[in-house]
């Protein structure tokens, strides 16, 4: 009996300790939300972009507050119009009795729980409409008007999306509102249903026809906009307003519009007069006029009178959207060059492009890697990218192609001595970069380094070599000590054993300052480890580096661009930064087609990476951004200053973005065209290289992009575009450029693999300061003739797979367990012609084995030849001689014939004299020599008959050098 009234008491003495705990773990979690938001203020003001985190913050705090209100007000203001004009004395059924008796408990708290739990969830979808708002706030015109309307290109960008999202979110709190109303009107009784009768209350009956005339009235407005959102719909033939659009959908929804506006006129007067049957009339008129106007009107029109005269009566809508989607793209000025290609391989066939040939890369960036982490990684702590960048560098004088890698570190190769401290503080950065000249190799097949070695050296001269921003760097890493400090930093392995190490200090400003207890706490908490704040090496001078990538530093500091998925370093001004190029993207540009961006940039170098801005229909690069290898500066410029999306976001961050004018000369030198801008225009070039309404229409001429002829034969993924030095139809010079092939579109399973274009961007800036070349972005698309069968690269892959000759020749280099790798299968246009060349690597089978460039191969119409060296290939497949020197031969500025002068006749072609006609003689039977031993598996006679002749190619040329 004594131990039952203790119960409460030790409720009681429980409960203060369940709020004490409570509020402490409210406590601890605020800490911790703190801790980050807190260190996303020291970032971004370190890196000088505290303005963009603010506005962002300050945008989507106001719009939660207006989303939040916007909601929570007009549901609860409905519920307690509903409340307290409820009938006193109603008579209830015994079920609403009970649901009441249930209900009136919890009536406080769901009268503004409701309201309060709807508003957080509006509040949240409101800020997240952040870039939205601001963009609309900003607003920039085109210039440019849509040929339905008249409207600015900018009303649709802008303020269509604005405006429909407003709507969108004024229907939801308006039917909220209204279903809130009748279920609390229904629960108190001023609105019962009693057989087939309903019966309204006068406040009720108010209240809900107010309400419901109000979202008529909303869904009017959204009917209306509705008519100008045909311009940027996509339909079964073109994206934009089609004949049946103009001619029935944008009469109709305006029809549609007018009427749900006289419905919701019919709802007020009912607030007024009392009779339902206008409304209700009005309401089954407007889902009538809906199905009959809004969708069998359509397509009645399209089936009956478009279908049967669909060329003519679209030809105009078609027209409209290939321009539109031509300007939207960037390929209105695409300069189209008829290409009649030769297929005749003809001695000196390559005179006139010695330049070219001789900027041939045969250094597959794809390919090498493994070279370049087994002959310049060093030590296990090292990395080096699986893929490898394209640069080029001007070096004595001549543009030079380079494949480029960043050292990076690797912590994952410390093994056991993976601790706190070396994972944090020792092993902190990366160092050097390494450059190998794209068109050489030495003797036994390896790459030719420009820039190499530890301590850097080489023809790039004297640079910052210290990574400490990269793409693989630590998650994050402590550096900086006091002055009289002795360096804890592994600078780079001074030793040949590893005994020997150099030690540093980092010296920049490259992270928030741990310079008090405070801040060392709240980085604790951020990357959770306790030594942060333990350690006695984080002493107040030291910093923290996080957040390292390159490609995610710009795109924190510049939330409205995305960013192309090949960043690249390179020694600009004596450092290393890493180049990025930003793109500002619309997908409500008026009929302009709307591609997949994740798909269009996918190739067998890029998977298909996951976009938040997939489906585009206008696309611009506007920024270049750089970022400091050593100390992670981020600058901005302003690429295209001519982009009003661009323009707009420079209203909104005015002081992040960099004019192009402060790009210095060198800079320019190494920005270039970017990759994923010229896949996405490829990819539309496929189809809109065609700029007449009616051949479109029929696809008569569309094409596609390759296949990647070296991935697995039943891979779909398409051949990448590559960077190469060369001339153009067109062009007085080589340049720096990105080209890719197109073949024609699939009809059934298969597609005939031969050329039908060939398109390249002048990719090269230039190299004056804050001043780009007048030629770059120059898109150039050769056109061939429907009846000339130029192969295209899956023939000629298939054509070097299968030739009796080269497939002996590789299966005698498959010998000794070595695997054969095919590397990247360029197309050049020299000689009159397109000029295939393909690399070809051996690598054994060893762990530390790596690929060395042992053949090459080439192709030139329907002729093929393999031999060691690109220089020795062109002269056998150009009738002994070329007439130039590939790789990094010179060649002879001389020996370029000098054309006629007007009006003269040129000479005719000499015959070869009797000693070159010999020598022709011979290495013709040298050849032969060769194929026989091959059959006959005799090595030996192989490689006599081999050596025969490149003796007699040597002679050609010597004898051939006067004439």
């Amino acid at each position: 009996m004594s131990a039952q009234p203790q119960e409460p008491r030790v409720q009681r003495r429980r409960a203060p300790i369940a709020i004490t705990i409570g509020v402490v773990a409210v406590l601890v979690i605020a800490f911790f939300a703190f801790a980050g938001i807190y260190a996303d203020v020291l970032w971004y003001d370190q890196l000088g972009f505290l303005s963009v985190l603010t506005t962002e913050w300050i945008a989507r705090i106001v719009l939660f507050i207006i989303g939040f209100l916007a909601m929570a007000v007009p549901v609860w203001g409905s519920i307690q119009i509903a409340y307290r004009s409820r009938p006193v004395y109603a008579k209830l059924n015994s079920q609403l009795d009970r649901y009441q008796e249930v209900f009136e408990p919890l009536r406080r708290l769901a009268m503004y729980g409701i309201p309060v739990v709807l508003g957080i969830f509006a509040g949240v979808s409101a800020s997240s409409r952040w870039e939205l708002t601001l963009a609309w706030l900003n607003r920039t015109p085109f210039g440019t008007t849509d040929p339905q309307f008249g409207f600015d290109v900018g009303f649709y960008v802008f303020e269509l999306p604005f405006y429909r999202a407003i709507v969108g979110f004024a229907s939801a709190v308006v039917l909220l509102s209204v279903l809130l109303v009748i279920a609390t009107n229904y629960l108190y009784g001023a609105l019962r249903v009693s057989g087939r009768e309903v019966v309204i209350s006068k406040s009720a009956r108010i209240q809900i026809a107010v309400t419901a005339g109000l979202y008529l009235l909303l869904q009017a407005v959204s009917i209306w906009l509705d008519q100008y959102a045909t311009v940027t719909e996509t339909g079964s033939l073109i994206t934009g307003a089609s004949y049946t659009d103009v001619n029935a959908t944008i009469p109709g929804r305006g029809i549609l519009a007018a009427i749900a506006a006289v419905v919701a006129v019919l709802f007020f007067i009912t607030a007024i007069m009392g009779r339902w049957r206008l409304p209700l009339v009005g309401t089954a008129l407007l889902v009538v006029s809906s199905l009959l106007i809004g969708s069998l009107y359509p397509w009645v029109i399209q089936r009956f009178q478009v279908d049967p005269s669909a060329r003519s009566l679209e030809e105009p809508y078609i027209q409209r959207n290939i321009d539109l989607t031509r300007d939207a793209y960037g390929i209105a000025d695409v300069e189209e060059i008829p290409f009649e290609a030769e297929t005749d391989a003809a001695q000196g066939a390559l005179r006139e492009d010695a330049a070219t040939t001789a900027s041939i890369r045969l250094m597959d960036p794809l390919v090498i890697g493994p070279a370049f982490e087994q002959l310049e990684q060093f030590r296990q702590y090292y990395e080096f990218p699986s893929a490898l960048d394209v640069d080029r560098y001007e070096i004595d004088g001549a543009s030079q192609d380079t494949v480029v890698a960043v050292r990076d570190v690797n912590l994952s190769g410390l093994g056991d001595a993976e601790t706190w401290f070396n994972s944090h503080l020792v092993y902190t950065h990366g160092y050097g970069l390494v450059a190998a000249a794209g068109n050489q190799r030495s003797v036994d097949g390896q790459p030719v380094f420009l820039q190499s070695g530890i301590p850097s050296s080489g023809v790039l001269g004297d640079f910052e070599p210290r990574v400490y921003f990269g793409e693989s760097s630590p998650a994050y890493s402590i550096v900086g000590a006091p002055k009289d400090a002795k360096p804890i930093e592994l600078d780079y392995p001074s030793g040949s054993e590893g005994a020997d190490q150099t030690q540093t200090t980092f010296e920049g400003n490259g992270g928030p300052k741990l310079d008090n207890a405070f801040t060392k706490l709240v980085y604790a908490l951020k990357f959770q480890s306790e030594q942060i704040f333990l350690s006695d090496q984080v002493t107040t001078d030291s910093q923290i580096l996080y957040d390292r990538d390159p490609v995610e530093r710009v795109q924190k500091v510049a939330p409205y661009l995305t960013l192309d998925t090949d960043t690249y370093p390179s020694v600009v001004d004596g450092k290393v930064v890493w180049i990025v190029d930003g793109y500002t993207l619309s997908d409500q540009y008026p009929y302009s087609n709307k591609v997949s961006m994740s798909d269009a940039i996918a190739d067998s170098e890029t998977q298909a990476p996951t976009l938040a801005f997939d489906e585009v229909n206008y696309i611009r690069n506007s920024v270049k951004a750089t970022v400091d290898a050593y100390d992670g500066t981020v600058t901005l410029y302003a690429w295209d200053e001519e982009d009003p999306i661009l323009q707009t976001w420079q209203k909104v961050f005015p002081t992040t973005i960099e004019p192009m004018s402060k790009m210095s000369g060198d800079l320019m030198s190494h920005v270039r065209y970017p990759s994923d801008l010229f896949k996405v225009q490829r990819e539309v070039l496929g189809r809109y290289h065609v700029t007449e309404a009616v051949p479109f229409y029929s696809r008569e001429d569309a094409w596609t992009t390759p296949k990647d002829p070296t991935a697995d034969a039943a891979s779909t993924l398409l051949q990448p575009p590559y960077y190469l030095t060369m001339k153009m139809p067109g062009q007085d010079e080589p340049s720096y450029s990105l080209y890719s092939t197109f073949i024609p579109e699939a009809r059934g399973e298969q597609s005939r693999n031969v050329l039908r274009g060939y398109l390249a961007v002048d990719a090269d800036a230039g190299s004056a300061d804050g001043e780009r070349a007048d030629g770059y972005g120059a898109l150039r698309l050769l056109t061939l003739p429907e009846d000339d069968n130029v192969p295209g690269p899956g023939q000629v892959q298939a054509k070097f797979n299968s030739d009796p000759t080269v497939s002996q020749s590789l299966n005698l280099l498959k010998q000794g367990q070595s695997n054969v790798i095919n590397g990247n299968l360029l197309t050049v246009p020299v000689g009159g012609g397109l000029l295939y060349v393909q690399p070809v690597y051996v690598e054994s089978t060893g762990n530390t084995s790596y690929p060395l460039l042992q053949k090459v191969l080439v192709a030139f119409g329907d002729q093929i030849a393999f031999q060691d060296t690109l220089d020795l290939a062109l002269d056998v497949l150009f009738g002994g001689d070329s007439g130039a020197d590939a790789g990094d031969n010179e060649v002879d500025p001389g020996a370029t014939p000098t054309p006629p002068a007007d009006g003269e006749t040129p000479a005719e072609p000499t015959a070869p004299n009797d000693e070159v006609q010999a020598l022709l003689n011979q290495a013709s039977q040298a050849i032969k020599n060769k194929q026989a031993a091959l059959a006959a598996g005799d090595w030996a006679a192989y490689g006599a008959a081999d050596a025969q002749l490149a003796e007699i190619v040597a002679k050609l040329i010597e004898a051939t050098k006067g004439e």
